[in-house]
């Protein structure tokens, strides 16, 4: 059996869920809460498999609840179900601690096999969620240099060759001019200070 315990403030909401999963003989509904601040403390003295969590409610938000009891109980797999998928709910959520998070479009069957999911160490992540937290990947993990033009790194690579400005100059049959601002566009957006670190930089990310 898995233990769950049923956190959301809409009461209709709330026991429409909680008579769903009792109709499977997989799912034993230990409690409910109303609040964050009574769901968290319910948790706590409960000890559930899995947690079904709204984030939006009064007397203790989804998330600071969520924290809460992560803090206190890790083993515990909270499943954040909400109407909300935006950055400012999404990345707190799961910052705190969420195992899982669906929306409230997603059906009865789904929410179900999502818990037994949760139950056995597997993420359901609802697609649109899934797609941001990609985006916030991705965004996190592009180096400064992926800002440069195709001839700013052409240049960049030279700096970092030890190549004076009229080296580069020569070599990529550009003027004086053209290279100084190249350069100076290099350091702003690189955000170091002189062609010394502009070189370390081209090292230290293996980019010859």
């Amino acid at each position: 059996m898995i233990r769950v315990i049923v956190v959301d403030d809409h009461e209709i909401v709330r026991k429409g869920i909680i008579a769903y999963l009792q109709t499977e003989d997989e799912f034993d509904i230990v409690g409910e809460a109303s609040s964050g601040n009574e769901g968290a403390e319910l948790i706590l003295e409960l000890k559930p498999d899995v947690v079904l969590m709204d984030l939006m409610m009064e007397n203790g938000n989804g998330i600071e609840a969520t924290k809460h009891v992560m803090e206190q109980l890790p083993s515990c797999k909270i499943i954040i179900l909400t109407s909300y998928y935006d950055d400012e709910q999404v990345f707190p959520a799961i910052q705190a601690g969420a195992f899982s998070y669906l929306l409230k479009t997603s059906s009865a069957t789904e929410i179900a096999t999502a818990i037994k999911k949760a139950a056995s160490g597997q993420n359901v992540i609802e697609p649109k969620v899934a797609g941001k937290m990609m985006n916030s990947f991705r965004s996190e993990n592009k180096k400064a240099h992926d800002t440069l033009t195709e001839r700013e790194l052409e240049v960049l690579l030279c700096i970092g060759n030890g190549m004076t400005n009229q080296e580069i100059s020569e070599k990529l049959y550009i003027g004086i001019k053209t290279v100084k601002t190249h350069v100076s566009n290099i350091l702003s957006k690189l955000e170091v200070h002189d062609r010394t670190q502009a070189a370390v930089y081209v090292h230290r990310n293996q980019l010859l």
